[in-house]
Order: C-alpha cells, then structure tokens, then sequence
C-alpha cells in the first residue's frame, strides 16, 4: 500500500511538472513526421491482465511489428529523428506516469512485455506477472539492451523476490543516471554492486 501511495505521489507530481515538456514534445512529434502523438499497445500487467500502455512515437508508422526479445537499437532506420532524442533520454516513457496513475503499472518493477512473449512464460519467468510492471526495473538499470532476454528475466525475479522501498530507490537513482549517462555505463553491473 505504501509502495502504491508513492506511486500516485510521485507520478501526479510528475505529471504536473512535465506538462509544458509534455506539449513541447507532441508538437516536435507531430512536425516532423507523420502519424499519431502517442504510441498504443495492450501489454500484459499484473497477474497478466491487459492494458494499454502510453509511450510518445519514436518510429515510424508500422514500425510497431517487432521480433519478439529483440531490442530497437539505436541505430535502427526506422527511428525518427526525434524519436533518437526520445529514445535515447527515455523520455519517450514518460506517458507512461498516466499508467502508473491509473494503477496499470508502478514507477519500479519488470517492464511489461508483449503480449506474445507469455507463450514461453515458464512457471518461473511468471513470477514476474506478481506485481505491477514498472516503468523503470532492476535490468533497465543493469544494461538493459546489452542483456539476453534470459538474463532480463533473472534480473526481474530477484526484484520480485527481494523488493523493498530501499531496493526500489537505487533503482530509481540509478535510472537518472542511466538517462544521464547511457545504459553502457551499467552494463555487466548486478545489484550488489548498486550503491547509489
């Protein structure tokens, strides 16, 4: 409950703060290539019900029909102009605090997949439909686009295994960094080693 009472705190505040970033981005978005604003896609959330999450669109129009557990590089041609700058800064995530309002997902926890990859969920990998999927995780801040989708999943159980509010708050200093500096500079880097 507290965990949720911090989420609503944090993302309303959020919200609020980023309003004129928020309107600044919609209008790059809409200048510079064709398409809606905001990207849509039903994603699986806890206990594997669907919603719909909120991402502002980095890619072209029909860009959308991905490989499963292949990650959109960053060199990727289908990838706007803006959408690099998005993409790169995570800023693209940022609707994404209208998720976690809703109660859809929380600011910390797995990042919610598509909905084809529950095909190979084993009871183990299932473990990460335990709690609200997170718009910032425990692999997202340890390499993230470096890792195999095996270790993701790793990652992502020990953090339902082990959250905490402390766990919970390295993570989300850690992503400031990673906004800052890349997820290069996390690559290969577990959670014992989190210190700030």
């Amino acid at each position: 409950m507290l965990k949720r009472i911090f989420d609503i705190l944090v993302s309303f505040l959020l919200i609020i703060i980023t309003i004129p970033l928020f309107i600044l981005i919609a209008i790059c978005i809409k200048v510079t290539s064709k398409g809606t604003i905001f990207f849509l896609q039903k994603r699986p959330g806890k206990k594997g019900e669907l919603f719909k999450i909120f991402k502002f669109r980095t890619m072209e129009l029909g860009s959308d029909k991905m490989t499963k557990g292949v990650e959109v590089l960053k060199n990727d041609p289908r990838i706007t102009k803006i959408g690099k700058i998005l993409r790169r800064t995570k800023i693209d995530e940022l609707p994404q605090l209208i998720n976690v309002l809703k109660g859809d997902m929380s600011l910390v926890g797995p990042r919610p997949e598509r909905i084809d990859s529950l095909n190979d969920y084993t009871d183990e990998i299932s473990k990460r439909l335990l709690v609200r999927p997170g718009m910032t995780g425990l692999a997202q801040v340890s390499g993230n686009i470096y890792l195999t989708l095996q270790e993701r999943y790793k990652l992502d159980i020990y953090y339902v295994e082990n959250q905490n509010f402390l766990l919970d708050t390295k993570i989300l200093l850690r992503t400031i960094g990673v906004v800052l500096f890349g997820e290069e500079k996390y690559r290969n880097q577990n959670i014992k080693r989190i210190k700030k």
